[in-house]
């Protein structure tokens, strides 16, 4: 099956974040290779404008009359209406974040796949109720054209990067900086948080001895070639080695790969550790094996055969009307619950910031609160 048309949502496409930077991979690769993207993202920004010279970007599904032959889906809203916009048209949902509410799986007869990046992602698929026979694990990629292998690492590191855009100045950032003037490591920090987001990290990255990072992140620095140590915000995870490459990559080199929140005393003793464990030639190792099995082609190839099998099953298989019209009731009846928990929180932090009825309210819930402890 060839030239097929992809329909790609994304709740946003303006900026550099994790999903974002995966639809803009995934589409290019995908029209690199005779397919036809289509994105729709109801926040378009600059990554949009970019990407729109050479994919078509729409905000409004409506702007496009022709039917896709698969939906791949982010995110449970703009997946829904995808769907609900394109009758019979077959839906492969992907899964990138542990944690947020809109990562959430679609309950809907035609999402014939459910796609996690890692393990953490396959587990809450499981939990909110996704069929796990229908359930495949694809893990990250890195654009190996992009991201070259920089030259061999020193004998010992000399400088180190955190890349991140959860990190922020503060006690945890300078605990890190701590353990690195113990060793003699000059630190530099990019990301979003910092106020300084890196536009090109292919180039970046080679510059570094050492990088903290996690997902993403953490996988274009170890293609690159830099010894790399998992990390975001309080959270450390071990130094990379070849040894443990294969199984990190399964769990994304996030949540699941890094220690319980740690206070900076311990989070400067930890990375001192783990520097200690920095090996110039296991890191080239290390990254060999990223570069043999975490490639965009395979991701691509793989990604593609998920789609080819969705569409033939729903060319074989009778619509379910009543199970969609069922399904489209619920997903609304959902989104009134969320909407009037979202309202009662708004008004709930509006009240607080009336001087007499703020105080007023946090006495109620104090008393609340001591009633529910006795």
């Amino acid at each position: 099956m060839s030239g097929l048309k992809v329909l790609i949502t994304n709740f946003r496409l303006a900026t550099l974040t994790g999903t974002e930077l995966y639809v803009r991979d995934v589409a290019l690769s995908l029209l690199e290779h005779g397919h036809t993207p289509i994105i729709y993202s109801p926040l378009p920004g600059k990554l949009a404008n970019d990407l729109s010279r050479s994919v078509t970007v729409l905000d409004h599904l409506d702007k496009d009359t022709s039917v896709p032959d698969v939906i791949h889906g982010h995110q449970l809203k703009e997946t829904m209406v995808a769907l609900l916009n394109f009758p019979g048209v077959p839906a492969v949902y992907f899964c990138h974040d542990t944690f947020s509410r809109a990562d959430a799986p679609p309950n809907f007869p035609r999402v014939l796949c459910y796609v996690a990046v890692d393990l953490a992602c396959r587990d809450k698929l499981i939990k909110l109720g996704a069929p796990v026979d229908r359930i495949k694990v694809v893990t990250s990629f890195v654009d190996l054209k992009r991201f070259k292998q920089r030259t061999p690492l020193p004998e010992r590191p000399r400088k180190a990067l955190v890349f991140c855009n959860y990190a922020r100045e503060g006690a945890h950032l300078n605990a890190i900086r701590k353990a690195c003037n113990q060793v003699g490591i000059q630190l530099d920090v990019r990301g979003e948080g910092v106020g300084n987001v890196a536009t090109l990290p292919e180039e970046l990255l080679k510059q570094y001895d050492v990088v903290f990072a996690k997902g993403r992140a953490a996988l274009e620095a170890l293609a690159v070639g830099t010894a790399v140590i998992i990390y975001v915000k309080r959270r450390v995870g071990p130094l990379v080695t070849s040894s443990e490459t294969d199984r990190l990559l399964q769990l994304n080199f996030g949540i699941r790969a890094m220690s319980e929140r740690l206070d900076p005393q311990a989070m400067t003793h930890v990375i001192a550790q783990q520097l200690e464990r920095y090996d110039a030639a296991d890191a080239r190792v290390a990254s060999d094996r990223v570069r043999e099995t975490a490639g965009l082609e395979i991701a691509t190839n793989e990604i593609v055969d998920i789609y080819e099998e969705a569409i033939a099953e729903q060319r074989d298989r009778q619509t379910d009307f009543a199970g969609e019209e069922q399904a489209a009731a619920a997903y609304i009846q959902r989104l009134h619950a969320d909407w009037a928990n979202d309202l009662t929180w708004r008004t709930r932090e509006r009240l607080l910031k009336v001087p007499l009825l703020g105080k007023l309210a946090r006495s109620v819930a104090r008393i609340a609160d001591r009633s529910q402890s006795e």
